[in-house]
This record gives C-alpha cells, sequence and structure tokens, in this order.
C-alpha cells in the first residue's frame, strides 16, 4: 500500500514539468459586500474588509479553513497547526471565539450547546468555498451577537452556467511531528462535486471527505498511540430563476466529524472519542423591484456532539435563523437597508432549554462625487430573557482619487453585544439565568492608498469590554462557581498593516503584520506580534510557486501539570507550493510542503504539533 502511495507521489511530481498554454486573467476592480449588504467598490468602504478569493483558496490546496484564516491581518487562530482534531480558538484584535461571528451565505452560525456558542471550523470542506469575506471590528448592527472584533462570512460554491459540470480534488501527504520522520502517507482528502445549469434551474450535489492519522493528541512518549480523526461533507443546492424580479435557492448540508483525543487533565494518552453530526439546511430567496431588492434567509441548523471519556457526555442543540431585508437605492448615492433578524436558539440541559432573538436594524450608506462615503446604523437587540439592548455604528471615509487608484482614510466608532450562550444560562455548570450581555465598544482608524495592482493600508483600533461573562469562583476549596457579568472593564489596542500587489504581471505579493496588546489583563496564547508574508510567481505556462513565512510571537500558557503561567517561545513557519495546470486548464497539480526547516514550536502546552511534511494532489475540471 506504501509502495502505491510513493508511486502516486512520483508520478504527480513528474506530471510538474508539463506545461500548458494559460490566458492571463482579468483584474476586476474589486467589490465587497459583507460590510454593508451592497454591493460597493473597495474604495467606498470605510470598513476593514479582506477578502479571500477561490483563485487564493485553490493555491493553498491541502490546507483547512483554519490554516487559510490564521494568514489574515488581526486573527490567530490556536490549534490550526497540531493534530487535526485538536479544538480550534480564534484570536481577532484580543478577542476569542464568542466575540468571532461565523456566516456560510449570510447567515448566522453557531452552537448553542457550547460555552461560548461558537461555531467548529473543523465542520468546514474547503473546496466547497468560493470565497471569504472577513470584517475586521465591529459589525454587530448588521450581524448582531457575537459581531464584536470579526465577521468571517463564507459564501459556498455557485453551480457553473454549463449545462453539466464535474468537479473533483484529491490530497495525499505526510502528517507528523518534528521527530517522527517516517514519511509515510496518512491525510487524504477527497472531494467530487456535479454542477449546473438547465435554462432557469441551477444544480450542484457534492461530497467531500478527509482521513488523517500518524499524531498523538498531546506529546506521546509511545509513538505507537495516533489520534486519528475523519470528517464526511453532503452539500446539495437547487436554484430556480423566476425572471428578472424573483429567485430562489434551496439548500441542505450534512456534516460528520469523528475525533480520537487525549485526557488534558493530567495531560496523558487516552483511548477517548467525539462524535459530531450536524444537519444544515435553509433557503435564499430574492424579489427585486425597481429600485430595491427584498431578501429572504431561512435556515435551520441541528448539532449533535458526543463525548466517550472518563466523564461521558453528549449534548444536541437546535438554531432556527430567520433574516429578512429591503434593500432600498433612493439613487446613486443613497443606500438603506432595513431588516429583521430572528434567531431561536435551543439545547439540552436535564430539560430542553430556549432562547429567542428578535432585532430590528437599519443601515444606510452615502457615496458622494467628492470623496465622502459614511456608513452607519443601529439595532434594536431583544433577547427572550435579558430583555433590550441598542448597538449602533457610524463609520466614516474620504477618497481621493489618483491615476489608477485612490487614497483613502477611514474611521469608526461603533458598538457591539455578545449575548449569554445557554450553557452559561442554564447549563451544568455554574449557570446563572441573570446574565446581561457583554458590550464591546470600537474606535478604529486607518489609511489605504491603491495604485494599480498595488494596496497598501494601516489601521489602528482600540476596543473597551464591558459586562465580560467570567467564571467566577465561589468555594476555593471544592471551586464551584458561578458565570457573572464582572465588574472590571478591559481594553485592547493594536494596529494592522497589509500590503499586497503585482510586480511584471507575474509576481504576487502578499504581506501583513499585526500588533495587538491588551491592558488590563494577560491573555493565554494570544502573541503580541503576528506576522504573513508571501511571494508567488505566476507564469504563462500555467505554472504557480509560492513561497511563504508565518511568524508568532511570544506568548503565556497555563502548564495544567503545575497550574502555573509559561512562557512559549515565538517560532516561524515557512512553507513551498508549487502547481502545474495542464489539458487546457482542465488539470491542476499541485505539491505542497509546510514547515520546511522542521521547526520545533509549541501551540498549547503538552499538545502535538505538525513538523515538516508534504501533500501532493490535483483539482480536475470538467
Amino acid at each position: 500500500m506504501i509502495t502505491k502511495k510513493y508511486v502516486l507521489g512520483g508520478a504527480l511530481v513528474a506530471s510538474l514539468s508539463v506545461f500548458a498554454q494559460q490566458e492571463e486573467p482579468q483584474k476586476l476592480e474589486e467589490v465587497v459586500v459583507t460590510d454593508s449588504k451592497f454591493e460597493l467598490k473597495r474604495e467606498n468602504s470605510g470598513k476593514v474588509v479582506t477578502r479571500i478569493t477561490r483563485d487564493e483558496l485553490e493555491k493553498q490546496e491541502g490546507k483547512s479553513v483554519a490554516e487559510i484564516l490564521s494568514t489574515v491581518s488581526g486573527i490567530s487562530i490556536n490549534g490550526a497547526q497540531s493534530n487535526a482534531g485538536q479544538n480550534i480558538s480564534i484570536f481577532a484584535r484580543g478577542g476569542n471565539n464568542r466575540q468571532v461571528l461565523v456566516l456560510i451565505d449570510g447567515v448566522q452560525l453557531n452552537d448553542p450547546s457550547n460555552i461560548a456558542s461558537d461555531y467548529d471550523l473543523r465542520l468546514l470542506d474547503v473546496n466547497s468555498i468560493e470565497r471569504i469575506e472577513i470584517i475586521k471590528g465591529a459589525a454587530s448592527t448588521l450581524y448582531g451577537s457575537g459581531a464584536a472584533t470579526a465577521v468571517i462570512n463564507i459564501i459556498t460554491s455557485k453551480a457553473s452556467k454549463d449545462k453539466i459540470a464535474f468537479e473533483a480534488t484529491s490530497v495525499a501527504g505526510t502528517n507528523e511531528s518534528q521527530n517522527d520522520r517516517d514519511f509515510s502517507f496518512n491525510d487524504f482528502q477527497n472531494r467530487v462535486a456535479v454542477n449546473g445549469t438547465l435554462d432557469k434551474f441551477t444544480y450542484l450535489v457534492g461530497f467531500a471527505q478527509q482521513y488523517t492519522d500518524g499524531l498523538s493528541a498531546v506529546i506521546d512518549a509511545d509513538s505507537n498511540e495516533k489520534d486519528p480523526f475523519s470528517r464526511y461533507s453532503t452539500q446539495v443546492k437547487f436554484g430556480y430563476d423566476f425572471g428578472e424580479s424573483f429567485s430562489l435557492t434551496a439548500y441542505g448540508n450534512y456534516d460528520k466529524m469523528d475525533v480520537d483525543y487525549d485526557n488534558s487533565f493530567p495531560l496523558e494518552d487516552a483511548a477517548y472519542r467525539s462524535f459530531s453530526k450536524q444537519y444544515r439546511g435553509g433557503i435564499n430567496s430574492e424579489f427585486n423591484y425597481n429600485k430595491g431588492s427584498i431578501t429572504l434567509n431561512a435556515a435551520y441548523n441541528s448539532i449533535e456532539r458526543e463525548f466517550q471519556s472518563a466523564f461521558p457526555n453528549a449534548y444536541d442543540s437546535d438554531s432556527y435563523i430567520l433574516d429578512v431585508f429591503n434593500r432600498y437605492t433612493f439613487n446613486e448615492k443613497f443606500y438603506t437597508v432595513l431588516g429583521l433578524n430572528h434567531i431561536n436558539s435551543r439545547t439540552y440541559f436535564g430539560e430542553h432549554e430556549t432562547s429567542q432573538i428578535t432585532d430590528p436594524y437599519a443601515n444606510v450608506v452615502y457615496v458622494s462625487d467628492f470623496g465622502l462615503n459614511v456608513n452607519a446604523g443601529a439595532r434594536l437587540n431583544n433577547h427572550s430573557e435579558y430583555g433590550s439592548h441598542l448597538t449602533y455604528s457610524l463609520n466614516p471615509s474620504f477618497s481621493l482619487e489618483q491615476q489608477e487608484g485612490y487614497l483613502k482614510f477611514f474611521g469608526s466608532y461603533a458598538t457591539s453585544f455578545i449575548a449569554p450562550s445557554l450553557s452559561q444560562l442554564y447549563g451544568d455548570f455554574g449557570a446563572n439565568p441573570d446574565l446581561q450581555p457583554e458590550e464591546d465598544r470600537t474606535l478604529e482608524g486607518g489609511v489605504e492608498w491603491k495604485a494599480g495592482t498595488f494596496r497598501v493600508s494601516g489601521t489602528y483600533f482600540n476596543r473597551l469590554e464591558e459586562n465580560f461573562i467570567d467564571y467566577v469562583t465561589i468555594d476555593p476549596v471544592t471551586f464551584e462557581g458561578e458565570y457573572q457579568n464582572v465588574t472590571e472593564d478591559f481594553a485592547v489596542k493594536g494596529a494592522e498593516f497589509e500590503l499586497e500587489g503585482k510586480l511584471l504581471k507575474v509576481l504576487d505579493l502578499r504581506a501583513n503584520y499585526t500588533f495587538t496588546e491588551p491592558k488590563d489583563r494577560q491573555l493565554l496564547r494570544l502573541p503580541k506580534h503576528t506576522a504573513f508574508g508571501q511571494v508567488g510567481l505566476n507564469l504563462n505556462s500555467g505554472t504557480f510557486f509560492s513561497a511563504s513565512y508565518q511568524y508568532r510571537g511570544e506568548r503565556s500558557d497555563s502548564d495544567f501539570a503545575t497550574g502555573e503561567r509559561v512562557s512559549l517561545d515565538a517560532y516561524g513557519l515557512f512553507d513551498l507550493y508549487l502547481s502545474q495546470k495542464i489539458l487546457k486548464n482542465q488539470v491542476n497539480l499541485f505539491v505542497g510542503l509546510n514547515n520546511v526547516f522542521n521547526t520545533d514550536y509549541v501551540e498549547l502546552v503538552g499538545y502535538t504539533t505538525r513538523g515538516r511534511n508534504i501533500r501532493f494532489g490535483l483539482n480536475l475540471s470538467l
């Protein structure tokens, strides 16, 4: 079996020497949507928006969603470089998981049974994604609870305009630690999809699978102990265009994830397993009229989780999401959004517990003909448990048109909120039904310059957290405690710098640096300094080559064995990637080498990280 894997790898490498002609892609003017729910030119947006296109995703084949997002300025994802089944922690501008909101096709997703009510990125397959838009900063006025430090909007793939199209991706790679150099293939990812358009009807059916083995979750003295990870994803999407006025899309997803994991207290090998199932479905519809449109997004999301360990447990939760909004364009200068968002969350803690959120919201965008742009909005949050809460935002910007580009100055003052989770309100440990929402205030300002294909930006942010929900120990002997809104306020400040562009039509450059400094507390695993840089070479022969470097500065962690804080050293990871398109661009062969110098580093104290690993694969589009 191993011999066959090496033959496959050798064939793929040899195939990379085959060249085919490729037309140079046209560079279209960048448009962003997530920051206002309108299609706006980037120069007219005063938000800090990062857009990851399908082309950019394809140039990182084999990497997870978490790995790709961790290269974005302002976002640091802990666990992305560990064993595939490791829990993911997202730090955006010094915030934590519950301050980051994940959308899929514009619909809020979370898991009400989680303490942080956050969505598990491990459930997602990269190759089912068309693009990702990330807003940094507060965005609760448009998207509600959790949109305090970042909104990650994942837009899934659309059907081809051809009557029938077939897509397939297959990846095989190693999955080894720094000290395990067997060079055995233990990471396999596959996806197939059939899609197309038949007159006014569109369809897409896809299936994805991943199986990863080879690493122990904890640093293991017994090299034979491994903790595999597997995921299966099924996607169906059907749409019908009734004409220029009305369109309707219905979709359904089923995701299943099995994870082997180890004991964390004490830190030791253990034959523990967890199982997760997600059922997600809904409809997206849009009715267009003279100067506007009415959009209705309705979705249902169900997540089941089971843990087989020394303390077995099981959770199931449901969410019903309805978001209906009216977009109206008064003229080429005024754009308005009026909407209503309703979320019904349910989970089981001995008995079923529920909460409802019903929020009307409004947003207006003004685009002048002399450079001034204003994005402002307000939202009245109505929660079934704690009552009403108002959030608002004001986001002006000013653009100076320049030859083949612009110079833009922008600022923002916005409030946001994080509703207490059902686990914090009614869960098995420390429940407190009297909790109030966390409140965040974010102030930011920056400048962006674009000339031709080059874009450079710098942003300063300052965030204040109030009513922070924390677990407070009441009995120091039994460690019994309760979730409470603490009286202390916490401030975080920082800066982000980004650069991207193209040289001589063949060289892609991308770099960013982030500085984050909490003022009133020390946050675990959050580096003060992070940086990322990538150089990509595009040749007319269809060849693409890139070299990238990711840096994470010093940070602190808690050693569960001793209960003490420890300092984790800074580290940098260097990756290489090479791809070749052949057969009229219908086949893309690629090879990636991660952690080229086999750097030894720590993400979480006591847990394994990945060393030098290689992956081979191909994309097929017919």
